[in-house]
């Protein structure tokens, strides 16, 4: 019998648990150290930043490709509408009052709300009526010879816009969808100041060594990557950072929220656009209807009422240069205005009220005499529309719509790299660590919560969008967490400890 040796017990198997690391974009950053504020902060922004960028970015991009057409209207339009916009200047003008019968004549139904005396010999008069079945803010515009009161052509227009430019305009503004579509625009010009400042923070806030200025101001040119992407990203950003900064600005003072609010701020602070005032004080004597032609005498009418040409002088005579846009009285208690809309520099904005009885001037408005912040506004929309130095104006803003396209094309490649290249390539570039705001020093982060609470107060979507922002990265943590625990519970399971 052979003696056998008993085997050994079984080793109990140990308990293994699969290690879970969270995943870069949620975990949690380091504890604050004694880095300073700056490198507190730096990962708030880096991670408003990026998630900014790209979910404004598609609203930005729009707002760039319809700015970039627009720029090309005053060129299209000096084109197509030649015909209407210009004639041979021969001998005497005819008076405005007959230019405006013929105008009349072509517009049937129509009632009278301006006269447009173009600033040169050879353009053409535009008389502009409101026709019903139009929509808000346009008018069916009849544009006359001046030398024989022919008509050219009648076209709807928006204020001075001539049909490609409004259309375009209106793309640019509101996607064609009303006024719902004015959010849009307004999203983009609130956000793009947060994105210029951030970045420039985070860009002239990374260390760079010997060649710092260099690596600032000009674009690496080394291999293809996400270097070389950030490289063109935060350079380019920083050459064009002011004129996306005066596109955000200006952007924002005709919007339809913000808008308000910058209104309200101006008229508290004295600084609003003044404008000339209509009213008599009085009955005018020369009587006549709201809407009747005012070169023609009506029943009661004085002899001595004042007819658009009279006006037109009075107002040279007033100092109006360039071109002029005369609005007849509304009713017998109004009197005619004349407004100089000349948009180019230097601006010739002045205007006046004309007494239609007396040709006494009642009221005048000098653009020398504008509050600072009117001017600025006014100059800031000007040059937002390509208007006020001309082509080299339209050029300009071109190049920034252009280099904000590329600003927006680096800053997606770079998240595009920063995706996994092992197992599921189908997923997108891992976001900054989650839990910035705790690494920032609560003498920061206190006034920063009060500031961003005020702006989100007078910029309504850079509020909504801001705290959007904060729910869907709370609900996505809330997820991860979530996923997490489920997965540390699976890794504890009697099947797990078998295997």
């Amino acid at each position: 019998m052979t003696e056998t040796t008993p085997a050994s017990p079984p080793r109990p198997r140990q308990h293994r648990t699969e290690e879970v690391t969270p995943p870069e974009d949620f975990a949690t950053p380091p504890p604050r150290s004694g880095g300073g504020t700056w490198s507190g902060l730096r990962p708030l922004l880096l991670r408003l930043h990026f998630y900014a960028g790209i979910l404004i970015g598609p609203f930005l991009l729009v707002a760039a490709v319809t700015g970039l057409l627009y720029t090309t209207t005053p060129q299209i339009e000096s084109v197509v509408y030649h015909h209407e916009l210009k004639v041979t200047p021969r001998g005497e003008p005819k008076p405005l009052a007959v230019q405006v019968e013929s105008a009349r004549d072509a517009v049937p139904g129509g009632q009278l709300v301006s006269v447009t005396k173009g600033e040169g010999d050879s353009d053409t008069t535009q008389v502009a009526f409101d026709v019903k079945g139009l929509p808000e803010g346009y008018t069916q515009t009849a544009f006359v010879d001046p030398y024989d009161a022919e008509v050219r052509g009648t076209l709807r227009t928006f204020g001075e816009w001539l049909p490609v430019r409004s259309w375009f305009d209106s793309l640019h503004r509101t996607l064609h969808l009303g006024e719902f579509g004015r959010n849009y625009s307004e999203i983009a010009a609130s956000w793009l100041w947060v994105e210029v400042l951030g970045g420039l923070a985070l860009w002239l806030g990374t260390p760079r060594g010997r060649e710092r200025l260099r690596k600032l101001f000009v674009p690496r040119r080394g291999p293809k990557g996400r270097k070389r992407a950030l490289s063109w990203h935060g350079a380019v950003g920083l050459w064009v950072s002011v004129g996306f900064l005066a596109l955000s600005a200006t952007g924002l003072t005709w919007s339809a929220h913000a808008g308000v609010n910058i209104g309200k701020i101006q008229d508290s602070l004295g600084e609003a656009t003044p404008s000339v005032s209509s009213a008599l004080g009085h009955s005018a004597r020369g009587g006549g209807a709201a809407g009747a032609d005012p070169g023609q005498s009506s029943a009661g009418a004085s002899a001595a009422r004042v007819d658009l040409d009279e006006a037109v002088r009075i107002a040279r005579s007033e100092g109006l240069r360039g071109k002029l846009v005369i609005s007849p009285p509304a009713d017998t208690g109004s009197a005619y205005t004349v407004d100089e809309n000349t948009r180019h520099w230097p601006e010739q904005q002045d205007s006046i009220a004309i007494d239609p009885a007396t040709g006494k001037v009642t009221d005048k408005v000098v653009f020398d005499d504008y509050p600072v912040l009117a001017k600025l506004t006014r100059w800031g929309i000007d040059a937002h529309m390509g208007l006020l130095f001309g082509l080299a104006n339209q050029i300009v803003l071109a190049l920034i719509a252009v280099a904000l396209i590329g600003m927006l094309f680096w800053g997606y490649r770079m998240w595009w790299l920063r995706r996994p290249t092992r197992g599921d390539r189908t997923r997108l570039g891992r976001p900054p660590a989650r839990g910035a705001w705790r690494r920032v020093p609560g003498r920061v982060m206190a006034p920063l919560v009060v500031v961003t609470a005020v702006l989100a107060y007078y910029l309504p979507l850079f509020g909504l969008p801001l705290a959007c922002f904060l729910l869907a990265d709370l609900s996505l943590a809330h997820v991860r967490h979530h996923r997490s625990t489920r997965t540390e519970a699976r890794a504890e399971t009697p099947e797990e400890i078998a295997r």
